[in-house]
């Protein structure tokens, strides 16, 4: 195959990918729009100098009269705008996502929302619009972190301000949104927690479905030698950066880019071509700075000497525009590469242009690759605030370092600027003694949790109760419930394999209702009053926004028992659970009088038995429900076949309905002679748990409407009724024994509270429960 190859732009980058393009063997030609001087003398490659790199509509024409079949966009903005699109519909694959996927890079806070929505680690935020001055000002000076300041749209990597004060926070939001320093990208501002630690880039490949990452390097953004000054476009980069351990890009691997890639897929727009990210080395893990979604400059000039000689450049990015990426090995050369940038004087703000430019005795080990420059007759003169990247390989960076400040020793114009310390963040870091957290465990992180649950925690809040937590133990004062003659009852349990679907569908709250909900029930069957309860969350690594959506759930589940939560254990465990995932275990604490301690001796046949109905599956039998889902063809994201405007992992993680408000006061009359809580073991193995071992039952399950998320488990899954009513709950989540005498009062009574109630079967004198009509559910 030959390939033709149009690059567009006209920067180091560009430059970059043309030299090593043209050692491709199966490339034919590169033309680049519009080129610098620089990529003008590389072999097989013209520049495209009559065309604008903006003018869409021409460069297709362009491409389709060259017979171009390998579109590669240098910038963002290009991308931003669409021009993925103008040449996927000529049928030109493009390496670059398309305008849908580049939101990621074009609007801060759509790329932040999405890590929100994928449970990507990255800084706390908040975003304001530019007409929401006065609420953002107010945002910095409440919100107890001091803060990173970002115009969501394009500035050309300047849309940045770290204020050392809230005075100077307010003033960079003045500048950004009233000033309009950086224009029309800062219409949108996102205000991020400042995060601290070794900052890397991690520039991947991605096909849509493949993720390859490659090198960590680190930037240096600064002007000024040990990062002083105004930030720019990077004044030099090393590559592969110590800092990132295989431990640091294995996390950042899982946590991150594969999150990312199958997120933009599951939501419709997939991302293909080079994800650049910005990490955040904090203490708690990587986070997440920002993403780019094209190659990084200056990273690309020192990645592309650390791909090996055998890798065809070309041949790796066409098989990413055509989604085969794993069909094509990568490999990375032993040994460092650096790059540092010579630029104008008075850059990043106002610098003069026109400066010849001369070129004398550079090392072979380094390239020059031209960035702002033009001709001028015979001559090149600078015409940018980056002029010349200057990049090095050899076997280690400190002779890579020495070979690249030759090179820049060799260059001479009038005004060179540059840094002399580009790589002083590897060469200066020493081995330290090993730390909690780089054992994986963040005491941080878990500081960070308590604060964040501290107002859910209070909002639970009861007679009895201390709920302010952060000590050894909770605190539950029994004699101000009002109780006379109490017994104290007490439940634990956890959520089963649903854990597994929230971690899947990243929805983490609901499954916190049914911490509470499991626990609270069985309580309740006893007749007691939940007081109080306590969680255990357990988990490999510490994410405090997972956690704290977790906690949420499980206080909203504590208000609709009425209990307090007033404590809990958050275990950090590396190497025992997976990566991502998590485990659950609560236990609650209730009282119930004497006199009422159910069930009552006094069950017999003829007592009557009702049924409340369920909120949906409850927190049983997901093993089976998740192996009915797999063998369906449907995923989590699919529409729900039941109800097709949530997806169908939302609905499955419906909580388990809490009864308290509806079936205690009634509980509490003495009206109740047993109940039994429909959990693991259906209908068949929980109602025998509260009858006399000489009584069974019948159950007629033709007596309520039959819920549809069950009738699609049975059917997609060809599963037995017998089988449905020894597993789930079917539509009645808890069951109650009354005499008959009572049933009317009974029934009146519960029809206030939030969930249906039927007659559903009596008690018996035959042992067991007789399921009759169960071949109505598959009608």
């Amino acid at each position: 195959m030959s390939v033709r190859v149009l690059v567009i732009g006209g920067g180091g980058r560009e430059h970059a990918l043309a030299w090593k393009l043209a050692k491709s063997p199966i490339l034919d030609h590169i033309y680049v729009c519009p080129g610098n001087p620089g990529t003008a003398q590389e072999p097989k490659t013209s520049n495209v100098e009559n065309i604008s790199p903006n003018d869409f509509p021409s460069l297709v024409q362009f491409a389709l009269e060259n017979k171009i079949n390998l579109v590669v966009p240098g910038p963002e903005q290009p991308l931003v705008d669409g021009v993925e699109g103008y040449f996927r519909k000529v049928g030109i694959p493009v390496f670059g996502p398309s305008q849908l996927a580049a939101r990621m890079e074009g609007s801060k806070s759509f790329s932040k929302d999405f890590m929100a929505r994928h449970n990507i680690p990255t800084a706390i935020f908040k975003t304001f619009q530019s007409s929401e001055i006065d609420a953002a000002i107010e945002y910095v000076k409440t919100c107890g972190h001091k803060v990173v300041l970002k115009a969501s749209g394009l500035a050309g990597g300047k849309g940045v301000l770290i204020p050392d004060s809230t005075e100077e926070a307010i003033a960079g939001l003045k500048e950004i949104m009233v000033d309009n320093v950086f224009g029309d990208a800062g219409n949108e501002v996102v205000v991020e927690e400042l995060l601290t630690g070794p900052e890397i880039s991690v520039l991947a490949l991605s096909d849509g479905y493949s993720v390859v990452a490659l090198p960590a390097a680190q930037d240096h953004k600064r002007i000024g030698e040990g990062d002083t000054g105004l930030n720019t476009g990077g004044m030099g980069a090393y590559a592969p950066a110590p800092v990132a351990t295989p431990d640091v890009l294995q996390r950042i691997m899982t946590e991150t880019l594969r999150p990312t890639i199958d997120g933009m897929r599951r939501e419709g727009f997939p991302f293909m071509g080079m994800l650049f990210t910005g990490f955040m080395l904090t203490e708690s893990g990587p986070k997440v700075l920002e993403y780019n979604v094209r190659f990084g400059d200056p990273e690309t000039e020192a990645l592309m000497l650390l791909l090996d000689d055998g890798v065809d450049l070309a041949a790796l990015l066409l098989a990413c525009a055509e989604h085969r990426l794993d069909s094509v090995p990568i490999k990375f050369r032993e040994g460092a590469a650096v790059t540092v940038i010579l630029a104008s004087k008075g850059y990043p703000e106002n610098y003069e242009k026109g400066k010849t430019i001369t070129i004398s005795s550079i090392p072979p080990n380094v390239v020059i690759f031209h960035a702002g420059t033009k001709k001028s007759g015979e001559d090149i003169i600078t015409s940018g605030g980056r002029v010349l990247a200057i990049t090095a390989f050899a076997p280690t960076l400190q002779e890579a370092l020495e070979a690249a400040y030759k090179g820049v020793d060799g260059v001479s114009f009038d005004g060179k600027t540059y840094r002399r310390d580009i790589g002083h963040r590897a060469l200066t870091s020493k081995s330290t003694g090993l730390t909690y957290a780089q054992a994986g465990v963040s005491v941080d992180a878990g500081n960070a949790l308590v604060d964040a649950i501290k107002p859910l925690v209070r909002a639970t809040s009861r007679p009895g109760a201390d709920v302010e937590i952060g000590g050894f133990g909770g605190v539950f004062d029994l004699k101000a419930t009002g109780f006379v003659d109490p017994v104290l009852v007490s439940g634990t349990d956890g959520v089963g394999t649903k854990l597994r679907l929230a971690v899947d569908v990243g929805v983490h709250d609901l499954v916190g209702i049914d911490l509470v909900a499991m626990s609270v029930n069985d309580l309740l069957v006893q007749g007691a009053e939940p007081l109080y309860f306590l969680d255990y969350y357990g988990c490999s690594k510490l994410d405090v926004p997972i956690a704290t959506q977790v906690v949420t759930g499980i206080a909203e589940g504590c208000k609709q028992a009425g209990c307090a939560l007033i404590g809990g254990e958050t275990a950090e465990m590396p190497g025992m659970y997976q990566e991502g995932d998590y485990d659950l275990a609560g236990f609650a604490v209730g009282a119930v009088e004497r006199n009422l301690i159910l069930p009552r001796p006094d069950i017999k046949a003829g007592d009557i038995v009702l049924g409340v109905a369920s909120s949906g599956v409850h927190s049983n039998g997901f093993s089976l429900i998740r192996k009915i889902v797999a063998m369906s063809g449907l995923t989590y994201s699919s529409p729900c076949p039941w109800d097709p405007s949530t997806e169908l992992g939302r609905a499955l993680l419906t909580p388990t309905q809490i009864y308290i408000s509806q079936i205690l006061p009634v509980a509490k009359r003495g009206l109740l002679k047993g109940m039994s809580h429909i959990t693991g073991g259906g209908f068949i193995e929980n109602i025998p748990r509260v009858l006399p071992k000489n009584l069974g039952c019948f159950i007629d399950a033709s007596t309520w409407q039959y819920p549809p998320v069950f009738r699609f488990l049975m059917k997609t899954g060809n599963v037995d009724p017998l089988e449905m009513a020894r597993t789930f709950n079917n539509g009645i989540g808890m069951v109650l024994i009354v005499d008959p005498t009572n049933v009317d009062e009974v029934m009146d009574a519960l029809k206030t509270g939030p969930s249906a109630v039927y007659k559903i079967g009596e008690v018996t004198t035959k042992p067991g429960v007789e399921m009759r009509n169960v071949l109505t559910w598959a009608a």
